[in-house]
């Protein structure tokens, strides 16, 4: 443990040169924890200290299997030190549970500690089992130490003088359990007046109220009677005698009582709380001591109150930027869904290429850049609603309708942040539903704003869309045409046809490009333009992509095996690229059903390979040391630059048929010239596609094009009618 961690516990540490006079009687205390440090650092802190006079006996357990074991033989230790996290994250918990559940222990007294902030316990154990206390160890200075323990050890003595005590100390402890497992705290006050009459035999007429450190008035929390409307106002404004009274009791830090009432001081760690209740008479010495154990849950219960809101705070805010999260959005807008109710908008705003800041900048960086985007919708729109972080780099907010300007807001947005030293231009992408289309549950209104959103993201739109019922119709067809692609292709109801290429010089077949097609089931085929990009987007396309190509090499071996070796085109995605280790995946492929590497050839795109193009360009030159060749596709349709292509591990390049239809008489055919030229200077051979007359090829022939596909020579066609168009030649 670190010199800091042990300096902790002598804080404040007050050093007396009295001699230490030996007790006669103990308290006994077990300490639970699995670092030894703790247990003597905690012995020399509580070394000397004395209680109702006796003094402490420690017993020492370091897990919670050892801590059951001592607690089922030893029934007389008072208060447990338990540390959550020992040989599991909730062993502390754990041991709760024993103790109350299998031991059946439901008096000694348990102060929770962790050696961290966040490892707070479940609610549920808080709520349900009988906790003394919680601190992290870093808070539990000398003092802060004894004050808890006796604080757990006069409430331990209390709770066993309760298991002597009549049927009416039974009610009190009935009843102080069933404050402990409540969250609201107007029904916990109300719970509180209630019992607290029932000791003092009187009307439940009363109120709670407290006054929080660093506050300077004090504040109702609930109550009963003609006090019950007063929740959170301040108590001088309700009854000025109360006031006093209250006032007094937190002066003299005591409980007061007159002919007409009684005011009780509730220790709370955090606030001065008092309850104050009428009743027409003096209360009884018995009634007073009832009450006083019964107070003592009672600020357990307002403690554990205040655990409760910390929890929920954790659960509906954001860490970072101190705004509600996704959770809390989706609950708290349910209440703006009104049929026929126009006034509001929902703005849904996404950060473009966020994650290329936190990769190149670092996460610091980027956590100051989105606490600068809250800070400015802030002060931009301080009379939004429910602005709220959404996603890692997603927040939402709702606005009326005559408030919002897009231009304005983009404007707004488009000032670079700053964060450390750099000055950072943001772009965003903003999805917007309207008051009319809100859902009637929260998740349901977020999921049709993020069909907005991915509408602006698809098309780059700035200004932002708006949500409309369109879209969801063809999300849900969207949806619906995956799902019925992933039952197809799970059921192998794909399929793999081929269109033969030759060569212009002789037409002789040299090879053919491996297409896939989609039946419906009555006849019909959906269009690869159409499922290919749906495929890609749910992540269907690499699994798909690698079926392709195990059937275009068995395929392949079919054809060697008739005594037809060619080569088989293979179109590969981005996604395909992007698997790692893509090359070695085709190699082992290869190997399995026996396939030359030269017969297979890969057709990629310009987009391929220019989205990661020094990783394209390494797999493709691993593939090509293989013996494969590699085409690129639709060439001079894409984006690429001229300076990339003499760099490329290429062997074909192949015409787009939108620079082939046309020929020769609409077209001057400048573009495929300048492809079939481009690749003799590199040593490549040139294909052309989507020929369809004789004055095509003849054109393309003449310009020194090599190879051709087209409807003119073959449609593509299932394995059957391939086979018998190899056998017709």
């Amino acid at each position: 443990m670190s010199s800091d961690q042990n300096d902790f516990l002598f804080f404040e540490q007050d050093y007396e040169d009295d001699a230490v006079i030996e007790p006669t009687k103990f308290w006994d205390i077990l300490i639970v924890d699995d670092e030894p440090e703790i247990h003597s650092v905690t012995k020399l802190a509580l070394s000397g200290v004395e209680f109702w006079g006796a003094g402490l006996r420690f017993h020492d357990a370091y897990s919670g299997a050892e801590a059951i074991e001592i607690l089922a033989k030893n029934n007389n230790i008072s208060v447990i030190f338990l540390d959550v996290v020992m040989e599991t994250d909730d062993a502390g918990l754990q041991v709760v549970k024993r103790v109350r559940d299998e031991l059946n222990n439901q008096h000694v007294r348990i102060i929770l500690r962790t050696g961290q902030a966040g490892n707070t316990p479940e609610e549920k154990v808080i709520r349900e089992y009988d906790i003394n206390d919680y601190k992290t160890k870093t808070e539990l200075t000398r003092s802060k130490l004894v004050t808890s323990l006796i604080t757990a050890i006069r409430s331990y003595e209390q709770v066993c003088q309760l298991e002597y005590q009549s049927n009416a100390m039974n009610t009190i402890v009935s009843a102080s359990k069933s404050i402990l497992g409540l969250t609201d705290i107007k029904q916990l006050c109300k719970e509180i007046i209630k019992h607290m009459s029932i000791i003092l035999k009187c009307s439940p007429r009363g109120l709670v109220c407290s006054k929080l450190d660093g506050d300077d008035f004090i504040q109702v929390l609930g109550g009963c009677g003609h006090y019950e409307n007063y929740f959170g106002e301040k108590l001088i404004n309700v009854d000025s005698k109360v006031f006093k009274q209250v006032e007094s009791c937190f002066d003299l830090s005591k409980h007061q009582h007159t002919d007409s009432s009684a005011t009780f001081v509730l220790k709370s760690k955090h606030r001065k709380a008092a309850l104050y209740i009428e009743c027409d008479h003096v209360p009884l010495q018995a009634q007073l001591q009832f009450a006083e154990i019964f107070l003592t849950n009672v600020s357990v219960a307002l403690d554990n109150i205040r655990l409760f809101v910390k929890l929920r705070d954790a659960a509906y805010k954001d860490v970072l930027t101190g705004i509600s999260n996704r959770t809390n959005f989706i609950e708290r807008v349910e209440r703006y869904q009104k049929p026929h109710v126009n006034d509001y908008v929902f703005v849904l705003l996404d950060i473009v290429n966020f994650a290329d800041i936190n990769n190149g900048l670092g996460q610091e960086v980027g956590n100051k850049v989105l606490i600068g985007i809250v800070q400015r919708l802030k002060e931009n729109y301080p009379t939004a609603k429910l602005l709220s972080r959404i996603g890692a780099d997603v927040f939402g907010f709702i606005i009326r309708q005559g408030e919002l300007d897009l231009k304005k807001l983009n404007e707004q947005l488009g000032v670079p942040f700053c964060a450390e030293e750099h000055t950072l231009p943001i772009d965003f992408r903003l999805g917007l539903c309207q008051q009319q289309d809100f859902q009637s549950s929260g998740i349901d209104t977020l999921k049709v704003a993020y069909i907005a959103l991915n509408q602006a993201k698809k098309t780059k739109h700035k200004e932002g869309i708006y949500y409309s019922v369109d879209m969801q119709d063809k999300m849900a067809w969207r949806i619906g045409i995956i799902r019925q692609l992933r039952h197809d292709f799970a059921r192998n109801k794909l399929e793999v046809w081929y269109q033969p290429q030759l060569s212009l010089d002789d037409l002789s077949l040299i090879g053919c490009e491996a297409l896939l097609r989609w039946p419906t089931g009555n006849g019909s085929y959906i269009s690869p333009a159409v499922f290919v990009p749906l495929a890609e987007d749910a992540g269907l396309i690499v699994d798909i992509g690698q079926w392709v190509l195990e059937q275009a090499c068995q395929q392949q071996k079919r054809l060697e095996n008739m005594g037809t070796e060619i080569c088989i085109a293979v179109n590969v995605s981005v996604p395909q690229f992007k698997v790692k280790g893509y090359a070695q995946n085709v190699k082992n492929t290869l190997l399995k059903y026996g396939v030359k590497p030269k017969n297979i050839e890969l057709e990629v795109t310009e987009s391929v390979v220019m989205d990661e193009l020094e990783t394209v360009i390494n797999t493709l030159r691993e593939l090509q040391e293989l013996g494969m060749e590699v085409a690129i596709d639709d060439f001079g349709t894409g984006f690429s630059s001229l300076s990339y292509i003499q760099s490329l591990p290429l062997d074909r390049l192949k015409i787009d048929r939108a620079f082939i239809k046309d020929l020769p008489n609409d077209d001057t055919g400048a573009i495929a010239a300048l492809v079939i030229s481009l690749g003799a200077k590199l040593g490549l051979k040139t294909i052309a596609e989507g020929v369809e007359t004789q004055e095509q090829a003849q054109f393309l022939k003449n310009l020194g094009c090599d190879e051709v596909q087209g409807f003119m020579y073959a449609k593509p066609m299932p394995e059957h009618e391939l086979i018998e168009f190899i056998n017709k030649r």
